[in-house]
């Protein structure tokens, strides 16, 4: 696939949700303008994903945008040489690390939305790659482009990376992980970086500080925080603090342990499990296309979970442990729904629980 070559000012005039900037391959090199503040719009809407709840748009003022951007271009160990990014401009997350991230650092940007293809030959030694979960197997399968690089740097934005993030680590030897914890309503909260083995805590962006100060020995508490970045809604004030879904374990007055996104937290029959933890279990002991894990709620005892799978071609359930898959989650799901595809957003979140055309065991 080939890129389309843009200009800093024709890439910003489209606009960051229009089709062509985010379904499109395009190439843009910020070096010209290098240290000039673009002219973004005086406020910018985004819209959260609808995973959890109705889709709602949250708004943005440009300032915030190139504040944040400023703080995200000074996460990287070395200032890189060039972007890649499959991140769609659409979601803020991706107008900071496709667009605003590489207008800040002044270095040429490769954007493409399309999982398969050629990586670009950027001519660069320090890259970032700016990913959503799927990209690590992409890097995986392109290992000699990775390691033709003096350095790769993947910026990820979830609060739990896929088992091919270490997978790469082990392999590729020159390239390390910056995470983002964030959401639209909130932007970029806090963020840790690493290139092996156990991950350290997260520490809150310069910004950020805690709503309320835990006290020692809080253990895990809900994320609530205060940021000048907080985003509002239209035809509303900016909220003083803003709620996060995340539960944390904090460890000092900066630093803390993610222990889960309240809504992929689920009791079934008093045990706690958290759903992101037993997909990342799942996926290598499952030979399937895709599978997510969702809570439900259930008459009997108020929360559950349901598996989706999407078999591989030839395949059937018979072929899956699936008593296995009961002793590591340590219930049996509710459900084993088996569909044609999982429903997903772009950064990978499974959007809808596709009812129809689906089999339960």
């Amino acid at each position: 696939m080939g890129y389309v070559e843009l200009t800093p000012h024709d890439l910003l005039k489209l606009g960051f949700d229009a089709p062509e900037v985010t379904d499109g391959a395009w190439h843009v090199d910020w070096a010209p303008v290098a240290g000039q503040e673009p002219q973004l719009p005086d406020v910018v809407d985004f819209h959260t994903s609808g995973s959890t709840g109705p889709r709602q748009t949250w708004r943005r003022t440009g300032e915030q945008l190139w504040t944040e951007a400023g703080i995200l271009a000074g996460l990287f160990p070395q200032r890189p040489d060039a972007v890649v990014s499959f991140v769609p401009p659409v979601h803020v997350y991706g107008a900071l690390a496709t667009v605003l991230v590489p207008a800040r650092l002044g270095v040429p940007c490769w954007y493409r939305k399309s999982f398969f293809g050629a990586m670009p030959a950027t001519g660069g030694r320090r890259i970032v790659v700016a990913a959503t979960p799927w990209i690590f197997t992409l890097l995986l399968q392109h290992l000699d482009w990775v390691r033709s690089h003096e350095q790769v740097t993947v910026l990820h934005s979830s609060a739990m990376l896929p088992a091919t993030a270490g997978d790469l680590l082990a392999q590729a030897g020159n390239a390390g992980v910056v995470e983002i914890l964030g959401s639209t309503e909130a932007g970029g909260i806090a963020t840790r970086s690493w290139r092996g083995g156990d991950p350290p805590p997260w520490t809150l962006f310069p910004d950020v500080t805690w709503a309320a100060r835990p006290g020692p020995d809080a253990g895990e508490v809900p994320l609530v925080v205060r940021s000048p970045r907080l985003a509002h809604r239209p035809g509303a004030a900016r909220p003083e603090v803003w709620h996060t879904d995340d539960h944390v374990e904090p460890v000092d007055e900066r630093t803390f342990r993610f222990a889960g996104r309240r809504n992929r937290l689920v009791k079934v029959n008093g045990r706690r499990i958290n759903l992101d933890e037993v997909e990342q279990q799942l996926r290598p002991r499952l030979d399937t296309e895709d599978l997510a894990v969702v809570p439900v709620a259930d008459p009997m005892i108020g929360e559950h979970l349901d598996l989706l799978l999407v078999l591989r071609p030839g395949t059937t359930l018979a072929d899956l442990d699936l008593v296995a898959v009961n002793a590591l989650i340590g219930v049996r799901p509710r459900k084993v729904r088996v569909l044609p595809r999982i429903a997903r957003s772009e950064t990978g979140k499974v959007s809808r629980i596709q009812a129809d055309d689906t089999m339960q065991r």
